[in-house]
């Protein structure tokens, strides 16, 4: 399968959780900014909106949407543990994902992350935030993973921390949750992601600035 992703985006999700599977992956790297592929063609020919992750199965067929992929990378690989078989945890583990997404990535870092965002649009979403990491923080007050075990919501909301390093948002306000994503960067897949795609991030970073 191929995994098409962004250095330190969303799509490194994906990347620990292949690693977890001990999962092989052909990984094609996306320019966030130009939207071109390393052989120069343009990603939207693959994904219009031109958003990462995109996953490309053995078959051919392209899956988006980091939620929808972690659930099949999770069950492609069923002996790595990555998400629960039970009705009811899954339906949990379902829950984390979309809080993530809808409260976490989208609705506190994306506007964080966004140059062109207004000051007040970012102070609005801190503001509305704090009570998101708080509600984070309380969940995993004596407690390890988001569930029973380390699954894929927890690989998700480990990148998505790890973006406040690029914010003012500090997470030494919610210690159960600065704790916890200290933890997991520790943690052998996530700590590899992050060696994979740190030096990657830096190239890009320093492409863009000698353009």
């Amino acid at each position: 399968m191929d995994l098409y992703f962004s250095p330190l985006a969303c799509s490194m999700a994906t990347r620990i959780a292949l690693a977890e599977a001990a999962a092989e992956a052909t990984f094609i790297e996306v320019d966030p900014r130009t939207k071109r592929l390393p052989d120069g063609t343009d990603f939207r020919a693959v994904n219009p909106l031109g958003l990462v992750p995109v996953l490309r199965t053995d078959a051919g067929e392209l899956l988006f949407e980091n939620a929808a992929i972690l659930q099949y990378v999770a069950d492609r690989f069923p002996a790595a543990g990555l998400a629960p078989a039970d009705p009811w945890q899954r339906a949990r583990l379902q829950q984390w994902l979309n809080f993530i997404a809808s409260e976490v990535h989208r609705g506190l870092f994306t506007i964080l992350l966004d140059p062109k965002a207004p000051a007040a649009a970012k102070e609005h979403a801190i503001a509305k935030g704090e009570s998101r990491l708080a509600y984070l923080d309380a969940h995993l007050a004596g407690r390890e993973f988001l569930l029973d075990r380390f699954s894929v919501a927890d690989a998700y909301l480990c990148v998505v921390l790890g973006w406040s390093r690029a914010t003012s948002l500090d997470l030494g306000k919610w210690p159960n949750l600065k704790a916890y994503a200290s933890r997991l960067r520790k943690r052998a897949s996530i700590a590899r992601a992050l060696a994979v795609e740190n030096p990657l991030y830096l190239a890009e970073q320093a492409r863009h600035a000698a353009a």
